[in-house]
């Protein structure tokens, strides 16, 4: 099937590793165009250059205010258009209720929750029928993750923002969609693992309550966050998709 991604652009966050990363690979393999952002110069432009030419580097911040506008300007400025961003971000800090810092919180808020924020509403202000905003989100939306408190009290409230959102803009006939990861093979979820003191034991606990009984790969995700993002998806908005091996039960 053909997804209808040559050519278009998209902004990705967070895309120096992981799921960003993933999403990014998976775009350009398609024929999109895509600008990649983290908060590592040397990190993001050894992604950028992986991808090949349809891809370009640019060293940015989530929580930065200016972030937003300086990423829709480099889309044009390379790419000659704008037609969607996934909004990733990495963290917050992991710990317990008692343990995570008001500090912690007040940049996990920047960066998380007002960040995605003010990258959707430019996006939102730049985008034209057709276009989209996705999130990467977790799991936790759902249900709590333990040891990972500040994730847990942001990302649903995220998730309502962007289901808001996706009401707002519908009428201009832009979508606005959120993907659930879990248990994905990354880098992040083996720091996860390894907070349990046993990194294998835990896998294996984890991996006996997932129905296809593995972890996700970053592959995996990256294609269907692409699909999501792609004319393909069409009629699809306000969905938040768990991308999780059929670990969440519910509806």
């Amino acid at each position: 099937m053909d997804l209808g991604l040559k050519d278009r652009v998209y902004v990705v966050t967070g895309a120096s590793r992981g799921l960003g990363l993933a999403t990014a690979r998976e775009l350009t393999a398609d024929g999109a165009k895509v600008v990649l952002t983290g908060r590592d110069a040397g990190r993001i432009a050894d992604a950028a250059a992986g991808l090949g030419p349809g891809a370009v580097g640019v060293a940015a911040d989530n929580a930065d205010p200016e972030a937003a506008g300086r990423l829709i300007a480099a889309a044009r400025e390379h790419f000659g258009r704008f037609d969607g961003i996934l909004v990733s971000v990495g963290g917050p800090a992991p710990g317990f209720a008692a343990d995570n810092t008001d500090e912690q919180w007040q940049a996990a808020f920047e960066s998380v929750f007002l960040g995605a924020v003010r990258l959707a509403r430019a996006a939102a202000a730049e985008l034209g029928e057709g276009g989209v905003i996705g999130f990467v989100l977790s799991g936790s939306v759902h249900e709590p993750i333990p040891g990972l408190t500040i994730s847990n009290g942001l990302r649903p409230g995220l998730a309502g923002f962007a289901k808001s959102l996706s009401d707002e803009l519908g009428p201009r006939g832009i979508r606005v969609v959120g993907l659930l990861p879990a248990r994905i093979d990354t880098d992040r979820v083996r720091e996860l693992d390894a907070l349990s003191g046993d990194a294998e034991a835990a896998r294996a606990a984890n991996e006996a309550r997932i129905p296809l009984r593995r972890y996700g790969t970053p592959e995996e995700f990256g294609r269907t966050a692409a699909f999501l993002l792609s004319p393909a998806a069409s009629y699809l908005t306000g969905v938040m998709l768990p991308v999780d091996g059929g670990a969440r039960h519910g509806f």
